[in-house]
C-alpha cells in the first residue's frame, strides 16, 4: 500500500463537518447483522446524514452519497469519479448514491480548474484527491470503531461498508459508526490501495444517470425550470467583423404578443481585462425577453437592426497570470482569402520552434525529397444541446444554472459584469448535451445573467441551432507542409514541418517524430482574425495527427517498409538513442499501442476487398492507435471496422472508457469525411444540419474493437486521445482503396465519390 499525506497542495481539502444530530449513532438497524448486505436488499433513504469531507457523506443506515465535482457532458466522470472514491472507502457500489456537486472553489480548491471538465484532465487531476478523500473517511471510521471497542485502530479491517475486528469477532456497519466517525480527527496520512486489490476500479459500472436519461428526466440545461421564469433569446450580428449600431423597431417588438422587453446588452465592461476563456465574437447583442419560446422566437425573427463594421483592436488578455496581446483586425473575412494568406506565408521563412542537427544541409545532399501540403477547414462544435443558461439575479446576489465545462473560468467575468461579489453567486451545473470544448467559453452564461438583471426576473436564455452554428466558437483552419529527405538507399535523413493557421499554429514541435530523426526542423506561423475560435476536441492535435500520420505513411511506402514497422523503427531510435532533450512522449508506450493494434487487428492478413489504414498519436498524456478497414460500395467508402489500442494508464470504468473511444472514433470519421465551415464576407455559409454535413448512423463503422494496454500507471487522458489519429487512418485507408492520397479535409465534398 502507498502511504500518502492527506494534505493536498497548500492545505487540506478534507473538512469533516459537524454531525447532523450529535451523539453516537450506535443503534441497531437492519444492518446490525454486521454482514455485507445481501444483493437483493435495497437501502431506504437514511434518517440522518453525516458529512465526512467535500466529496461524501454517510447515512445512518450505511447508504453513501458521493459528490461528483466535475461537470458531466457524456464522458462519464459522474460515474467514474465516485468509483475512485468508493474504491478507497471500501463500500459496496450498489449502496452508493451519486450527486452532481455545485460549483464551490472553497470545497473543491484548485480554481479555475478545480471543477473543470476539458483537456482530458478530469480523472487525471481528481485521481489522487478522490482516493485520499475515500481513504481518509475510511480511516476515520476505523478510528471510531477502535475507540468504541477499545482496540488498536490497526486491528480494524473493512469490507463492503462493514468494520471488522477479527480477534473479538465484532463487526459493525459504516452507518452505525458514521456519527462518531465524523467527529474523528482527519488523519495526517493514509494508506492507499494497490491496484491488485481493486474491487470497483477496473470493473464496469453503469452510468449513474443512464436510467434518468433514457426515461427523459430533467437533467440538462434546457430542462431547467423555475416558477415565473421568462424566456430570452439573442440576436447577434449577421457577420463576423460587425457590431450593433441601433435597434430600429424596439416599440414594434415590445408590442408583439407575450413580449416583455427588447434591449441591447454588452457582455463585458469597457475596462474589463478579459481572461483566456472570455472569448466572444459578439460582445454586444440584442436580447428579446418574453413569456414563451414560440413568442420570443417570432419576435427575434422580427427584430430589425442596423449593424456597423468593427474597428481593429489590440487587447491584453490574462492567460492564467501571464499577459498576452491579442489583435482583432477589422474587415469581413473570407475562406478564400484565408487560404491565399496561408499559402503565401508557407513560401516564406517562419518562426523556428525546433532545430536538430543540420536539416538544411541534409536536404541539400538528399537523393530524393518528398513534399506534401495538408489543410483542414474551420469546424463547428454542433453540440446536440444548443447553448442555454438560466439566471436569476437579485440586487446583490445571483443564482445561475446550466451547462458549462469550467465554472471557475467564467465566474470572475460574471461577477465583474454584474457588480456582484463571486461569493454571492450560486452556480449550479446541469448535465451538458455535448461539450467538445465549446462550453468552456461561457459568454452565454454572462448574457443570461445580464438579461435577468435588466428585467429583474428569472430567465432562461436559449440559442437556436442557427445561433449556435453561426456564433462561433470554431475549430481554427490550418495548413502544414511536410518535407522528408531520403538518401540513395531510401534512409530518412531529415524531416521538416511548417505549420500554421487562422488564428493559431497547430504545431507541437516536440512530439513524435521529433527525437527520432537526426536532422529535424519545425517552423510555424499564425494569422490574426476576427472569427472566434477555440478548443475543439483535442485542440491542434486533431489536425496535426492527420497530417503527420498521413505523411509517415507516404515515407514508409517510398522506403518500401510496412507502415507499422516503419513507425516502430523510428520509435526504437527515439527510445535507444533520442535526438534532443525536449521530446514530450514516451517512445516505449507509443510503440506499445502500435504493437497492440497490430496484434488485435491481425495486421498483415490481406483481403482484396478490404482496404486498411493505420495511424497512431500521442496527446493529452495518452497514446492511441487505430487500424481502419473500409470497402468501396457504389463508389463510396464504407468503414467496416476500426481496431483501436489505447494506453491511458489505469482504466477506471472499462465499458465507459470503450464507449468514449468509440464516440471519438465515430466523431473523427464524420469530421474527416464531411466536416467543414466556410465564410464569405464574414458570414458563416452553413447555419444548420441541412447544410453542415454530419456523419449519419448508417455511416458509422459496422464494428469497433477497443483494447487497452494493461498497466498500473496513474490514469491519463481519454476523452480526446482517440480522436486525432482517426483522421489519418481514414486517409491512409482511402489511399489503399483508390490509389489517391487525401491531403485536404474534408475528404468527401458534396457527396463526391472516389475517382
Amino acid at each position: 500500500m502507498a502511504l500518502i499525506k492527506t494534505t493536498y497542495n497548500r492545505r487540506s481539502f478534507l473538512k469533516s463537518s459537524a454531525i447532523a444530530g450529535g451523539g453516537m449513532m450506535l443503534g441497531f438497524s437492519w444492518f446490525a447483522s454486521c454482514k455485507p448486505i445481501d444483493d437483493n436488499t435495497e437501502l431506504l433513504m437514511p434518517d440522518e446524514w453525516f458529512d465526512f469531507n467535500s466529496y461524501l457523506k454517510i447515512g445512518d443506515n450505511g447508504l453513501i452519497t458521493i459528490f461528483s465535482p466535475n461537470p458531466e457532458f457524456g464522458q462519464n466522470v459522474k460515474t467514474s469519479m465516485p468509483m475512485i472514491l468508493a474504491e478507497e472507502l471500501d463500500v459496496d457500489w450498489k449502496n452508493v448514491l451519486v450527486e452532481q456537486a455545485p460549483y464551490s472553489p472553497e470545497q473543491f480548491p484548485g480554481a479555475p480548474f478545480g471543477q473543470f471538465t476539458g483537456g482530458s484532465r478530469g480523472i487525471m487531476m481528481k485521481w489522487k484527491p478522490l482516493r485520499i478523500a475515500g481513504a481518509s473517511a475510511k480511516q476515520m471510521l476505523k478510528a471510531a470503531a477502535a475507540q468504541t471497542w477499545q482496540v488498536a485502530v490497526d486491528e480494524i479491517t473493512t469490507e463492503s461498508g462493514v468494520l471488522h475486528h477479527e480477534a473479538s469477532k465484532k463487526s459493525i456497519g459504516y452507518g452505525e459508526m458514521a456519527s462518531l466517525a465524523a467527529q474523528m480527527a482527519i488523519p495526517e496520512e493514509v494508506k492507499l490501495k494497490e491496484p491488485k486489490d481493486y474491487k470497483i476500479i477496473g470493473h464496469s459500472k453503469k452510468n449513474v444517470d443512464g436510467l434518468a436519461i433514457v426515461t427523459g428526466k430533467p437533467l440538462f440545461g434546457l430542462d431547467y425550470q423555475k416558477e415565473g421564469m421568462l424566456i430570452a433569446m439573442a440576436v447577434h450580428p449577421p457577420a463576423f467583423g460587425m457590431t450593433l449600431e441601433a435597434i430600429n423597431n424596439t416599440e414594434e417588438i415590445k408590442a408583439m404578443p407575450g413580449i416583455k422587453d427588447v434591449f441591447p446588452i454588452k457582455t463585458y465592461k469597457d475596462a474589463y481585462k478579459k481572461g483566456y476563456f472570455d472569448t466572444n465574437a459578439f460582445p454586444e447583442i440584442i436580447a428579446v425577453v418574453g413569456n414563451s419560446t414560440w413568442e420570443v422566437l417570432k419576435a427575434k425573427k422580427a427584430v430589425k437592426a442596423k449593424w456597423k463594421s468593427i474597428e481593429g483592436s489590440t487587447n491584453t488578455i490574462d492567460r492564467f497570470g501571464r499577459d498576452i496581446s491579442v489583435h482583432t483586425p477589422a474587415g469581413l473575412e473570407n475562406t478564400t482569402d484565408h487560404n491565399t494568406q496561408m499559402e503565401t506565408l508557407m513560401a516564406k521563412p517562419m518562426k523556428v520552434v525546433r532545430r536538430d542537427g543540420d536539416p538544411e544541409g541534409a536536404f541539400k545532399k538528399a537523393a530524393k525529397i518528398i513534399e506534401r501540403t495538408y489543410s483542414a477547414p474551420y469546424l463547428a462544435h454542433n453540440c446536440m444541446e444548443p447553448m442555454n443558461f438560466f439566471a436569476d439575479v437579485k440586487k446583490d446576489k445571483a443564482h445561475v444554472a446550466g451547462p458549462l465545462q469550467g465554472p471557475g473560468l467564467i465566474e470572475p467575468t460574471l461577477a465583474a459584469s454584474l457588480d456582484i461579489p463571486e461569493e454571492n453567486i450560486e452556480t449550479e451545473m446541469t448535465r451538458m448535451g455535448g461539450g467538445f470544448g465549446r462550453r468552456a467559453y461561457s459568454h452565454y452564461m454572462v448574457e443570461a445573467a445580464l438579461i435577468s438583471q435588466k428585467v429583474n426576473a428569472p430567465i432562461k436564455l436559449m440559442y437556436t441551432r442557427e445561433d449556435d452554428m453561426t456564433n462561433g466558437i470554431y475549430r481554427p483552419t490550418y495548413r502544414a507542409i511536410y518535407r522528408a529527405a531520403l538518401d540513395e538507399s531510401n534512409n530518412l535523413l531529415a524531416l521538416h514541418v511548417k505549420a500554421g493557421g487562422v488564428p493559431e499554429s497547430p504545431l507541437f514541435a516536440n512530439r513524435f517524430p521529433a527525437g527520432s530523426v537526426d536532422n529535424y526542423l519545425a517552423e510555424e506561423f499564425a494569422i490574426d482574425s476576427n472569427i472566434t475560435t477555440g478548443a475543439f476536441r483535442a485542440p491542434r492535435s486533431n489536425f496535426m495527427a492527420g497530417a503527420e500520420q498521413s505523411f509517415l505513411d507516404e515515407i514508409a511506402e517510398e522506403t518500401g517498409k510496412d507502415p507499422i514497422e516503419f513507425r516502430l523503427e523510428l520509435l526504437k531510435r527515439a527510445k535507444e538513442n533520442p535526438v534532443g532533450k525536449e521530446n514530450d512522449y514516451d517512445p516505449e508506450r507509443y510503440a506499445g499501442v502500435l504493437e497492440l493494434v497490430r496484434e488485435k487487428s491481425n495486421w498483415g492478413q490481406n483481403d482484396a476487398n478490404l482496404h486498411r489504414g493505420v495511424s497512431a498519436y500521442f496527446c493529452h498524456n495518452s497514446y492511441a492507435a487505430h487500424v481502419l478497414d473500409l470497402t468501396i460500395e457504389k463508389g463510396k467508402p464504407v468503414v467496416q471496422k476500426v481496431t483501436c489500442a489505447i494506453d491511458c494508464g489505469i482504466v477506471i470504468n472499462p465499458d465507459a472508457a470503450a464507449n468514449m473511444a468509440e464516440g471519438g472514433i465515430v466523431d473523427g470519421i464524420g469530421n474527416a469525411f464531411y466536416g467543414e465551415m466556410t465564410f464569405k464576407d464574414g458570414v458563416p455559409q452553413k447555419n444548420n444540419f441541412h447544410q453542415y454535413r454530419m456523419i449519419r448512423m448508417s455511416e458509422a463503422p459496422k464494428k469497433i474493437d477497443v483494447h487497452f494496454v494493461q498497466n498500473e500507471i496513474d490514469p491519463t487522458g481519454l476523452g480526446e486521445p482517440p480522436f486525432p489519429p482517426i483522421f489519418a487512418a481514414v486517409a491512409n485507408a482511402m489511399y489503399k482503396a483508390s490509389g489517391k492520397r487525401q491531403y485536404h479535409q474534408p475528404f468527401i465534398r458534396e457527396e463526391k465519390i472516389l475517382g
